[in-house]
């Protein structure tokens, strides 16, 4: 049975349509999540130029405890948790992954860091997916000798929410109270902080992600006080397709949103999702998220030996790269948009269609047709390494046959900045 979340009968009645996150060929149930309300122009529209309230209920939280918590997932995590010697301050978000002995990626995390205030909530979240959440407690808890460390896995008795667009924090600033002086205040957040407040008189963690290019503010609210703080953001958000709005609507041009449009941002920004585009197979430095992921100057981390060696010594076989098929002035009936797994040739000339004997260079993981750049087709692709290069010239395979690309410089093809 599919992992859902309380607001399943909210989003029914509201027309949502839905999917499933999780892979089919995982033993844990998948999360059951929002795909549209039926607007996705609008829905993409708000995070541009608004703010979407999104429900995530494929994402979850570890809650870890103990006056040992920063040292020992110091010791075990790839990122820098004691910065300079000292411990992270109250409000730290760091991501970072979680390695198997093998150095494949077992979880792709954030650390958010609330210290020891004696005021609830307090301690070390680990921010992960559903799916990953289980197996991280199991994990770490294994390497646990003496130390002062406790994990709860509370994808159930909390839930996920997003406001993603430029006026997330506005929102949030309107319509909370801080609970804690020592964290920064909502209003002001930055990218990587985290703070405490109060939405409907429930306590609510918040951390900001840009994840879509723009600000992005994720909250965690126990699954009991879900409703009455959902329902304090939703009553400011649009139901009539951006006409003839209600004033008290216009402030903030909320809108509810799925994961269609939610995808489309993520990928325009150049962000990646594990359990999508790279997985438990991959390695760090498949994944071209090292420098947000890894510090190679701290001490030894369960895998660091593998990861170690490749930063020295070699390379990996293949990366995650950005493909960007240009078909901007195609006829409707023309463009074309690969799906997961559509493989990718590499081409030196004017091919239209490979040979057949040729051998694919690397697969599609996730694609978009994207707005912010003139109806382009951004994929995110898993490419073998000599093939790799920026400018590359590829073919990508489509339901509708195959179509030139190039390979980009970066995984983020657009930026507001």
């Amino acid at each position: 049975m599919a992992h859902l979340s309380p607001l399943n009968n909210r989003h029914d009645d509201a027309g949502a349509s839905f999917l499933e996150f999780g892979s089919p060929d995982s033993q844990l149930p998948a999360a059951r999540v929002v795909q549209t309300f039926g607007e996705i122009e609008a829905e993409y529209a708000a995070i541009r130029k608004g703010v979407a309230l999104l429900d995530f209920p494929h994402r979850a939280v570890v809650r870890v405890t103990g006056s040992d918590r920063i040292d020992f997932l110091n010791r075990m995590l790839t990122q820098e948790l004691r910065p300079g010697g000292s411990p992270l301050p109250p409000g730290s978000v760091v991501s970072s992954f979680w390695l198997n002995r093998k150095g494949r990626i077992d979880a792709d995390l954030r650390v958010i860091e609330l210290g020891d205030d004696e005021s609830a909530p307090a301690g070390m979240y680990l921010e992960t997916d559903v799916l990953a959440a289980p197996n991280l407690v199991k994990t770490l808890e294994a390497f646990v000798f003496s130390e002062d460390i406790a994990f709860e896995d509370m994808s159930e008795s909390t839930h996920r929410l997003g406001l993603h667009g430029p006026a997330a924090a506005r929102l949030l600033a309107d319509h909370s109270t801080a609970i804690r002086s020592d964290l920064p205040a909502i209003g002001d957040i930055r990218d990587g902080q985290a703070t405490a407040i109060n939405v409907a008189g429930k306590r609510v963690v918040a951390f900001r992600s840009d994840t879509t290019g723009e600000i992005g503010i994720e909250l965690t609210v126990a699954s009991d006080d879900l409703i009455p703080v959902f329902d304090e953001l939703a009553q400011y958000a649009r139901t009539d397709h951006g006409h003839h709005n209600d004033p008290a609507t216009d402030t903030y041009r909320l809108r509810h949103a799925g994961w269609h449009a939610f995808n489309i941002a993520r990928i325009e920004a150049g962000t990646p999702l594990f359990q999508i585009d790279f997985g438990s197979t991959n390695l760090p430095h498949e994944s071209s998220l090292l420098n947000s992921r890894v510090n190679f100057k701290k001490g030894c981390y369960l895998g660091q030996e593998v990861v170690a060696r490749m930063q020295s010594l070699g390379h990996p076989k293949q990366l995650l790269r950005c493909v960007r098929i240009k078909q901007a002035d195609a006829p409707d009936d023309e463009r074309h948009q690969p799906v997961t797994g559509c493989a990718i040739v590499a081409i030196s000339g004017a091919e239209s269609a490979p040979a057949e004997d040729t051998k694919p260079i690397g697969g599609v993981t996730s694609s978009c047709r994207s707005p912010m750049l003139g109806d382009d087709v951004l994929c995110f692709a898993m490419v073998k390494w000599g093939h790799h290069a920026p400018g590359g010239a590829v073919l990508v395979q489509t339901p509708t046959g195959w179509v030139p690309g190039s390979v980009q410089d970066s995984l983020a093809a657009w930026s507001r900045r």
